[in-house]
């Protein structure tokens, strides 16, 4: 689908859903380099690719330095990972489509079970388990939806997003090997993928650490122009490749539980399909561009309530991170967290991180990516 041709997907609430920004889930280690036999990098590329992803658990540790602003509302969870400094999940992965991750917060944690059929989320906070059908909602769905504090980015393994990343990027790449490394453990290659010439990208490179065995990503580093240090270093701390016990998973609500059933579209009231904002014709989530100067566009939906205010547009599905018990809709944390811009495309705010921008213009339009802001402006269009 060509929308997964963006680089930075959402995931961790309203305004990383704004910014297209994704936690590459995947901490330098390094002892004395390791010597390997040479590989082409596109022996490498394709092998990292199409490699069976092995049976694991691990540690993931982030180290950000996007310089992103604080997330009013947001704590702990995926949308921690967002804000500067380090942050860890576990993760597991039987290695045949089963998955586990947990993301711990100050109170609690977002665990997220994929058992094959069936996922779960369950928030240790609020003691809520929410039940996704699979089938129904398709590969890389889960209960929550971009709202889900963590379910999205927590369910996706290191392997798996750095294939995607890799997928979407080669063929606007010039692809290099760099050498080897050691990642919790592990000998890996060195990948890297430089943006071609005529590529408009605020990103540097992206550099990969691909286990040398398995073939599966063990690490991710995006460096920006203009600096040496990462913007996002990412990777596992501990890694054991050994089968994982499988009731890690099986997931079963807890006694006193709330269970909600996103399946029939009791989640919450705004999902419920008489409730939920459809987008305005015409106005479907968009891609302009390909490979590192992708931009997505799209358009906030308004709720009914929200039809009475002009220029206030509700986040889609509710995915707004809460304050005070209130939902923030994304043109409230643009206005808050954004720079005044202006231009033939209209007016509107500009929130800028190392490695992308968000657009957010007064009448709802949004454009995202990892891109310079005339490349946004561009994407955006006239009223």
């Amino acid at each position: 689908m060509k929308r997964r041709n963006v680089v930075f997907a959402a995931s961790a609430g309203g305004l990383a859903g704004l910014l297209g920004l994704t936690v590459l889930t995947l901490p330098a280690g390094a002892n004395e380099d390791p010597q390997l036999p040479p590989v082409a990098p596109e022996q490498l590329v394709e092998s990292a690719l199409t490699a069976t992803p092995p049976a694991l658990s691990g540690t993931v540790r982030v180290d950000n330095a996007l310089g992103l602003p604080s997330l009013p509302g947001a704590e702990g969870g995926a949308a921690s990972m967002l804000a500067d400094g380090t942050s860890t999940l576990r993760v597991w992965n039987d290695g045949q489509g089963h998955k586990r991750a947990s993301v711990p917060s100050a109170s609690g944690e977002v665990t997220v079970v994929d058992d094959g059929a069936t996922i779960w989320k369950w928030d240790s906070q609020s003691r809520t388990a929410t039940k996704g059908d699979k089938q129904q909602h398709g590969p890389g769905a889960h209960p929550g939806g971009p709202g889900g504090h963590g379910a999205d980015a927590a369910a996706q393994d290191p392997a798996t997003l750095s294939r995607e990343i890799v997928g979407q990027l080669r063929q606007t790449s010039d692809v290099a090997v760099d050498g080897t490394a050691r990642v919790a453990g592990r000998d890996a290659y060195e990948l890297v993928l430089t943006p071609k010439p005529t590529e408009r990208t605020v990103l540097r490179e992206v550099r990969l650490a691909v286990d040398a065995q398995t073939r599966s990503p063990l690490e991710v580093t995006v460096l920006t122009n203009g600096s040496d240090d990462p913007a996002l270093r990412a990777g596992f701390s501990d890694l054991d490749l050994s089968q994982p016990d499988p009731a890690m998973f099986r997931f079963t609500p807890p006694e006193g539980a709330k269970v909600e059933d996103q399946a029939s579209g009791e989640r919450s009231p705004e999902n419920r399909p008489e409730n939920r904002p459809e987008h305005p014709a015409g106005h479907h989530p968009t891609v302009v561009g390909d490979g590192w100067d992708t931009v997505l566009v799209t358009r906030l939906p308004q709720t009914a309530e929200h039809d009475e205010q002009p220029g206030r547009p509700e986040s889609p599905h509710g995915f707004a991170p809460e304050r005070g018990g209130e939902r923030m809709d994304p043109q409230a944390l643009a206005r808050q967290l954004g720079k005044p811009v202006n231009g033939p495309w209209g007016d509107g705010w500009l929130i800028s991180t190392k490695v992308g921008s968000a657009l957010v213009t007064s009448d709802g339009r949004v454009a995202a990516g990892a891109v310079p802001e005339q490349v946004l402006t561009a994407a955006v269009g006239n009223p």
